[in-house]
Protein backbone atom coordinates (compact mmCIF):
# COMPACT_ATOMS: atom_id res chain seq x y z
CA UNK A 1 0.00 0.00 0.00
CA UNK A 2 1.53 3.27 -1.18
CA UNK A 3 1.64 6.84 0.79
CA UNK A 4 -0.61 9.14 -0.33
CA UNK A 5 -0.42 13.25 0.38
CA UNK A 6 -2.90 14.69 3.09
CA UNK A 7 -3.26 18.48 3.47
CA UNK A 8 -5.33 19.81 6.60
CA UNK A 9 -6.77 23.36 6.92
CA UNK A 10 -8.65 24.70 9.87
CA UNK A 11 -11.38 26.62 8.44
CA UNK A 12 -14.34 29.22 9.18
CA UNK A 13 -17.90 27.98 8.78
CA UNK A 14 -18.47 30.60 6.02
CA UNK A 15 -15.39 29.00 4.47
CA UNK A 16 -17.45 25.79 4.61
CA UNK A 17 -20.38 26.71 2.87
CA UNK A 18 -18.09 27.89 0.12
CA UNK A 19 -16.43 24.96 -0.71
CA UNK A 20 -19.11 23.03 0.45
CA UNK A 21 -20.86 25.15 -3.06
CA UNK A 22 -17.90 24.85 -5.10
CA UNK A 23 -17.18 21.07 -4.51
CA UNK A 24 -20.57 20.29 -5.56
CA UNK A 25 -19.93 21.72 -8.98
CA UNK A 26 -17.01 19.81 -9.84
CA UNK A 27 -16.87 16.71 -7.29
CA UNK A 28 -19.25 13.74 -6.58
CA UNK A 29 -20.83 13.11 -2.92
CA UNK A 30 -19.52 9.67 -1.82
CA UNK A 31 -21.56 7.33 -2.65
CA UNK A 32 -21.91 5.69 1.20
CA UNK A 33 -23.07 9.25 2.70
CA UNK A 34 -26.49 9.62 3.84
CA UNK A 35 -27.98 13.11 3.17
CA UNK A 36 -24.74 14.15 1.85
CA UNK A 37 -22.88 13.70 5.55
CA UNK A 38 -22.30 10.20 7.69
CA UNK A 39 -21.72 9.86 11.36
CA UNK A 40 -17.79 8.49 12.60
CA UNK A 41 -16.56 7.28 15.32
CA UNK A 42 -13.48 6.23 15.98
CA UNK A 43 -11.84 4.55 19.25
CA UNK A 44 -8.30 5.59 19.83
CA UNK A 45 -5.26 3.50 21.28
CA UNK A 46 -2.60 5.15 23.45
CA UNK A 47 -0.38 3.74 26.12
CA UNK A 48 0.01 4.99 29.99
CA UNK A 49 2.72 7.17 28.54
CA UNK A 50 0.60 8.52 26.09
CA UNK A 51 3.13 7.65 23.33
CA UNK A 52 0.85 8.58 20.52
CA UNK A 53 -0.41 12.02 21.19
CA UNK A 54 3.37 12.96 22.60
CA UNK A 55 5.07 11.58 19.34
CA UNK A 56 2.00 14.03 17.56
CA UNK A 57 2.79 17.13 19.87
CA UNK A 58 6.73 16.39 18.84
CA UNK A 59 5.65 16.09 15.32
CA UNK A 60 7.82 13.35 15.38
CA UNK A 61 8.10 12.59 11.56
CA UNK A 62 7.79 8.65 11.52
CA UNK A 63 4.56 8.05 13.46
CA UNK A 64 1.64 5.74 13.56
CA UNK A 65 -1.61 5.24 15.21
CA UNK A 66 -4.48 2.39 16.02
CA UNK A 67 -8.22 3.27 16.00
CA UNK A 68 -11.34 1.57 15.69
CA UNK A 69 -14.01 2.73 13.76
CA UNK A 70 -18.30 2.80 13.12
CA UNK A 71 -20.38 4.87 10.46
CA UNK A 72 -23.68 6.11 11.25
CA UNK A 73 -23.69 3.64 15.05
CA UNK A 74 -23.48 1.02 12.70
CA UNK A 75 -22.20 -2.00 14.69
CA UNK A 76 -22.00 -4.46 11.82
CA UNK A 77 -19.34 -2.47 10.15
CA UNK A 78 -16.05 -2.06 11.83
CA UNK A 79 -12.68 -1.95 11.07
CA UNK A 80 -9.50 -1.88 12.93
CA UNK A 81 -6.97 1.15 10.87
CA UNK A 82 -3.54 1.85 11.46
CA UNK A 83 -2.78 4.93 10.03
CA UNK A 84 1.32 5.97 9.67
CA UNK A 85 3.00 9.38 8.45
CA UNK A 86 6.33 9.72 7.23
CA UNK A 87 8.07 12.88 5.83
CA UNK A 88 4.71 14.13 5.41
CA UNK A 89 3.20 10.86 3.90
CA UNK A 90 -0.10 9.31 4.98
CA UNK A 91 -0.74 5.49 4.63
CA UNK A 92 -3.92 3.58 6.09
CA UNK A 93 -4.16 0.28 6.43
CA UNK A 94 -7.04 -1.97 7.64
CA UNK A 95 -8.50 -4.88 9.00
CA UNK A 96 -12.47 -5.87 9.49
CA UNK A 97 -13.47 -6.86 13.24
CA UNK A 98 -16.74 -8.18 13.70
CA UNK A 99 -18.73 -6.99 17.05
CA UNK A 100 -17.75 -9.39 18.99
CA UNK A 101 -14.35 -9.39 18.30
CA UNK A 102 -14.23 -5.75 18.90
CA UNK A 103 -16.09 -5.82 22.28
CA UNK A 104 -13.38 -8.42 23.70
CA UNK A 105 -10.76 -5.99 22.91
CA UNK A 106 -12.99 -3.28 24.50
CA UNK A 107 -13.37 -5.98 27.87
CA UNK A 108 -9.43 -6.31 27.86
CA UNK A 109 -9.53 -9.65 26.36
CA UNK A 110 -7.24 -9.68 23.50
CA UNK A 111 -5.43 -13.43 23.32
CA UNK A 112 -7.42 -14.60 20.47
CA UNK A 113 -5.61 -11.55 18.67
CA UNK A 114 -2.05 -13.56 18.58
CA UNK A 115 -2.95 -16.58 16.96
CA UNK A 116 -5.86 -14.55 14.07
CA UNK A 117 -4.84 -14.77 10.47
CA UNK A 118 -5.02 -10.58 9.90
CA UNK A 119 -1.53 -9.06 10.44
CA UNK A 120 -2.76 -6.01 11.24
CA UNK A 121 -4.94 -7.10 13.84
CA UNK A 122 -1.45 -9.57 15.36
CA UNK A 123 0.76 -6.36 15.13
CA UNK A 124 -1.80 -4.47 17.29
CA UNK A 125 -2.02 -7.53 19.67
CA UNK A 126 1.90 -7.61 19.55
CA UNK A 127 1.84 -3.60 20.25
CA UNK A 128 -0.70 -4.05 23.31
CA UNK A 129 1.66 -6.76 24.59
CA UNK A 130 5.37 -4.86 24.34
CA UNK A 131 3.60 -0.80 24.09
CA UNK A 132 0.89 -1.67 26.37
CA UNK A 133 -1.36 0.09 23.98
CA UNK A 134 -5.12 0.06 25.22
CA UNK A 135 -8.29 1.53 24.32
CA UNK A 136 -7.98 5.32 25.41
CA UNK A 137 -10.73 7.54 24.12
CA UNK A 138 -13.56 7.77 21.75
CA UNK A 139 -13.52 10.47 19.12
CA UNK A 140 -16.96 11.67 17.26
CA UNK A 141 -18.01 14.04 13.97
CA UNK A 142 -19.51 14.47 11.42
CA UNK A 143 -18.01 14.26 7.89
CA UNK A 144 -19.26 15.51 4.51
CA UNK A 145 -16.99 13.60 1.83
CA UNK A 146 -16.54 13.98 -1.81
CA UNK A 147 -14.03 12.22 -4.00
CA UNK A 148 -12.63 13.49 -7.68
CA UNK A 149 -11.27 10.34 -9.78
CA UNK A 150 -8.07 12.15 -11.04
CA UNK A 151 -5.54 11.42 -8.51
CA UNK A 152 -7.73 9.90 -6.83
CA UNK A 153 -8.70 13.15 -4.61
CA UNK A 154 -10.47 12.96 -1.78
CA UNK A 155 -12.07 15.85 0.22
CA UNK A 156 -13.91 15.98 3.56
CA UNK A 157 -15.44 18.53 5.38
CA UNK A 158 -15.43 17.44 9.23
CA UNK A 159 -16.92 19.16 12.19
CA UNK A 160 -18.97 19.32 15.17
CA UNK A 161 -16.24 17.17 16.88
CA UNK A 162 -16.77 15.60 20.11
CA UNK A 163 -14.53 13.68 22.77
CA UNK A 164 -15.92 10.76 25.07
CA UNK A 165 -13.90 12.12 27.84
CA UNK A 166 -12.07 9.05 29.02
CA UNK A 167 -14.74 6.69 27.99
CA UNK A 168 -13.76 3.38 25.77
CA UNK A 169 -17.20 2.03 25.48
CA UNK A 170 -16.90 2.57 21.59
CA UNK A 171 -20.18 0.07 21.12
CA UNK A 172 -22.36 1.97 23.64
CA UNK A 173 -24.08 4.81 21.24
CA UNK A 174 -25.72 6.39 23.73
CA UNK A 175 -22.28 7.31 25.68
CA UNK A 176 -22.25 10.71 26.72
CA UNK A 177 -19.67 13.30 24.41
CA UNK A 178 -18.68 16.67 24.84
CA UNK A 179 -17.77 19.05 22.59
CA UNK A 180 -13.71 18.98 22.15
CA UNK A 181 -13.03 22.46 23.15
CA UNK A 182 -13.00 24.89 20.46
CA UNK A 183 -12.50 22.64 17.47
CA UNK A 184 -12.35 23.90 14.16
CA UNK A 185 -14.23 22.91 11.27
CA UNK A 186 -11.39 20.87 9.32
CA UNK A 187 -10.71 20.55 5.49
CA UNK A 188 -9.31 17.08 4.44
CA UNK A 189 -7.52 17.09 1.03
CA UNK A 190 -5.58 13.09 -0.21
CA UNK A 191 -4.66 12.56 -2.93
CA UNK A 192 -1.64 10.22 -5.00
CA UNK A 193 0.54 11.33 -7.00
CA UNK A 194 -1.17 14.26 -8.09
CA UNK A 195 -3.42 16.95 -6.66
CA UNK A 196 -5.62 18.08 -10.19
CA UNK A 197 -5.59 22.03 -10.51
CA UNK A 198 -9.07 22.30 -10.21
CA UNK A 199 -9.09 20.80 -7.12
CA UNK A 200 -6.17 22.92 -5.62
CA UNK A 201 -8.40 26.00 -7.18
CA UNK A 202 -11.53 25.45 -5.60
CA UNK A 203 -9.81 24.38 -2.20
CA UNK A 204 -8.30 28.23 -2.09
CA UNK A 205 -9.54 30.26 0.50
CA UNK A 206 -8.28 33.42 1.78
CA UNK A 207 -5.65 33.34 4.61
CA UNK A 208 -5.88 29.63 4.58
CA UNK A 209 -2.56 28.01 5.73
CA UNK A 210 -1.74 23.99 5.59
CA UNK A 211 -2.13 22.91 9.04
CA UNK A 212 -1.31 19.42 11.95
CA UNK A 213 -4.96 19.32 13.47
CA UNK A 214 -5.24 15.80 14.90
CA UNK A 215 -8.98 14.97 16.08
CA UNK A 216 -7.98 12.76 18.62
CA UNK A 217 -5.11 14.93 20.32
CA UNK A 218 -8.25 17.53 19.91
CA UNK A 219 -10.20 15.24 21.70
CA UNK A 220 -7.73 14.67 24.73
CA UNK A 221 -8.01 18.20 25.95
CA UNK A 222 -9.59 17.27 28.95
CA UNK A 223 -7.16 14.26 30.03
Amino acid sequence: MKYRHEWKHEISYGDMLALRQRLSAIARRDPHAIGGAYAIRSLYFDNAADKALREKAAGVNLREKFRIRCYNNDASFIRLEKKSKINGLCRKQTAMLTQEQAESILQGSYGWMAACSNPLITELYAKMSAQGLRPKTIVDYTREPFVYPPGNVRISLDYNIRTGLQCTDFLDFSCVTVPAGDSPIILEVKWDEFLPDIIRDAIQLRGCRTGAFSKYAACRIYG
